[in-house]
């Protein structure tokens, strides 16, 4: 199993906005692509959160080529569409990880 971790933080401005853009829009399509099997969405506690509130959505994969076909085929063109909505008002980080237990 793999898990494919999208950290953002997101400015106080269009929290609300884009929080809902996340569960009914972007998150439905990444699992649209057929990729992953499920996620995780969370908001990071702890954190300092004058710039803005951070979340994670953590995306579930069987196989690395499943993660390899999203980021080959889908992800450039889902990242340009959050990059034209939001612009630099939300900054991503993302990791790729093996589960090992």
């Amino acid at each position: 199993m793999f898990i494919y971790n999208v950290t953002t933080k997101v400015a106080h401005t269009i929290h609300t906005d884009w929080f809902h853009w996340m569960k009914n829009e972007h998150i439905p399509a990444v699992m649209a692509t057929g990729c992953f099997t499920h996620f995780q969405f969370v908001r990071l506690l702890e954190t300092d959160e004058e710039d803005g509130v951070t979340y994670a959505v953590q995306y579930h994969a069987e196989a690395k080529a499943d993660y390899n076909r999203y980021v080959e085929i889908h992800a450039p063109a889902l990242r340009n569409d959050s990059v034209k909505k939001w612009g630099n008002q939300m900054m991503a980080f993302r990791s790729i990880m093996q589960v090992v237990n």
